[in-house]
């Protein structure tokens, strides 16, 4: 749990009650590999922080499934619109290794958001990190190559490289198997 409260303070001080308040609405959740931590069709009820984990976001499909983003130790995850909209979200969120999540529900949220002056910050801070990752893929996705997606992840993301299996690597980057392959020999 500290190291929710040192990414926290990295951005903003908390004072100790302001933590207290925020921190007992946190609960701790561990789920194995392969786990849906959110399923196509259901309302995101949680914010969560990654303990230690990765975690794999898609959208499935008859043939293939899409991958559109990986979140690791560290870093917030939620299926963040339908947190917001309180709709049904048409993706799933699955773990792809052992993760563990400190999670905090919609509704002790919005308690932390009225209770205390850091609630806010709180959330804009998770908010801002969300929203930053999707801009930034969405103008990869625009702008890039398939090679330079792949070269980016290589030296912005060497996580990426070693942790994932190279089929969701590929559906990442949005190319088969087979050309990530061809690029993975070209450039090596």
């Amino acid at each position: 749990m500290q190291l929710i409260r040192d990414n926290f303070e990295r951005m903003t001080k908390l004072t100790d009650a302001e933590w207290h308040t925020f921190s007992s609405k946190l609960v701790r959740q561990e789920f194995p590999k392969k786990t849906p931590v959110l399923e196509t069709g259901t309302v995101e009820n949680y914010l969560s922080f990654v303990e230690k984990g990765l975690v794999r976001y898609y959208i499935p499909g008859e043939d293939h499934d899409l991958t559109f983003t990986f979140v690791f130790d560290g870093e917030f995850t939620s299926g963040y619109d339908s947190f917001i909209t309180r709709l049904p979200v048409h993706y799933t969120i699955e773990t792809l290794s052992e993760t563990v999540l400190w999670r905090i529900s919609y509704e002790d949220l919005q308690e932390v958001y009225a209770e205390t002056k850091i609630g806010n910050t709180i959330g804009r801070i998770a908010s801002e990190g969300l929203f930053l990752k999707k801009a930034k893929r969405e103008l990869s996705l625009l702008n890039d190559s398939a090679e330079q997606r792949y070269l980016n992840l290589f030296t912005e993301q060497p996580q990426l490289i070693q942790r994932i299996p190279q089929k969701y690597l590929a559906s990442y980057i949005g190319i088969t198997p087979q050309a990530l392959s061809r690029i993975r020999k070209r450039i090596s």
